[in-house]
């Protein structure tokens, strides 16, 4: 998709995160907080208190994703953080880590409905690899879906699809479930 630009999420472009996120926080009021909480956190937290959750996070300095534009409208996100960001990780059965090597975890991508289908997502993953290295991570994981020759339900595609983390250099490194496996990018050097 030309003339897209990717930005981290700071304070000064919250806004534009509400914007892509809509009324809705995304989908069902996540606000992509549900790699951070509890599932009961994230129940009680649906809508305003996730956003408000995800305002503070941004306000705090610290970088929660990349926002993409489009023609100068945001376009899409991508929550890409330290491992260690996403307690529901370590909590997982299916995503959980295989080893205690720090990592930087790519969970979550959000792109709107107009922009769907361009390569979008593609170019997100690459930034936010690009992202989490140059703030010093040696690995970056991924947790897609791999619908291999079946199908996948549609709400599931916020984690990502396997192929497009394959074509971005990451390679499987376990798979507890049939269609999600954990993929790992290790930089250079």
């Amino acid at each position: 998709m030309p003339g897209v630009e990717i930005h981290p999420l700071t304070p000064e472009r919250w806004p534009d995160l509400v914007r892509l996120f809509g009324e809705r926080g995304a989908v069902d009021g996540c606000w992509c907080m549900w790699w951070r909480q509890s599932s009961a956190e994230y129940r009680d937290g649906r809508g305003a208190a996730n956003r408000a959750a995800m305002q503070r996070i941004t306000e705090s300095g610290a970088v929660p994703g990349l926002l993409a534009y489009a023609g100068g409208e945001p376009a899409g996100w991508c929550a890409v953080a330290p491992r260690d960001e996403y307690p529901r990780v370590g909590r997982s059965r299916t995503v959980k880590p295989i080893d205690d090597q720090p990592a930087w975890a790519i969970v979550c991508f959000f792109v709107s409905r107009k922009h769907r289908g361009a390569g979008l997502t593609a170019q997100l993953l690459r930034a936010a690899v690009d992202h989490a290295v140059a703030h010093g991570a040696r690995i970056v994981e991924g947790y897609p879906v791999d619908p291999g020759s079946g199908r996948v339900d549609p709400g599931a595609g916020f984690h990502g699809f396997a192929n497009s983390f394959r074509a971005a250099g990451f390679t499987e490194v376990a798979r507890r479930t049939g269609k999600r496996p954990i993929m790992r990018y290790v930089a250079a050097g």
